[in-house]
């Protein structure tokens, strides 16, 4: 049993493909200097990934890199801004087109929500996971803007709860639970998943309006 347990390292992610958003995804070196280091944060962690080891997979000297990122921690910081930042803003355009139903923009914001992890796997695994490495001063744009997206989700939870739409009588603990389970996604989804993205996130919205106990 022992020799099956760690004869394979475990992947933190199941995508295999390096995806940016298209404000990071340039052809320049700054841009490639980001999406190596996306794909080593995503495989090693960033306390296993050295600034040598970044410079070498994008074919260029640590000097240069120190051109365009004064460290590795900055290189991480612009990476989790971007990560938090599109996801907050895929959600809030979700919300908006959803209409006045807490029901209906709660089922737009978690489809959303699993869409973004699912698309930007390896972005939302290093934006999650790797926040604890970061500075106060670093991390803070990035908790910023995570605690605005938290604020969109518990705010529709409180809505549908004050206008009878929905029953939880846990609002928090039910945000928590919808929130936590569409983060798992960006961890299993990959190109050998046996379903779609669009299925994962539609499920997921089923999912979320039975927690908060959505009336129909």
């Amino acid at each position: 049993m022992s020799s099956v347990l760690t004869s394979q390292p475990v992947r933190r992610v199941a995508a295999d493909r390096i995806v940016l958003p298209p404000t990071l995804a340039t052809t320049d070196t700054r841009g490639r200097i980001l999406e190596a280091s996306l794909g080593l944060f995503a495989e090693r962690g960033f306390a296993g990934t050295s600034i040598r080891d970044i410079a070498g997979a994008v074919g260029i000297q640590t000097a240069t890199l120190y051109g365009h990122f004064p460290s590795k921690e900055h290189i991480l910081a612009e990476l989790t801004l971007a990560g938090h930042d599109g996801h907050r803003r895929a959600m809030a355009d979700a919300v908006a087109a959803a209409g006045a139903d807490p029901a209906a923009q709660l089922a737009a914001l978690v489809r959303a929500h699993v869409i973004f992890h699912a698309e930007f796997a390896m972005l939302a695994t290093v934006s999650n996971a790797e926040l604890p490495a970061l500075s106060p001063e670093l991390v803070a744009d990035s908790i910023a803007v995570r605690s605005e997206s938290e604020r969109l989700l518990t705010g529709i939870i409180d809505r549908g709860v004050e206008s009878g739409r929905f029953t939880t009588r846990d609002a928090w603990l039910a945000a928590s639970a919808i929130g936590g389970m569409g983060l798992r996604v960006s961890n299993w989804f990959g190109p050998g998943s046996p379903m779609t993205a669009e299925h994962v996130a539609d499920t997921y919205a089923d999912f979320a309006l039975r927690i908060v106990g959505a009336a129909p």
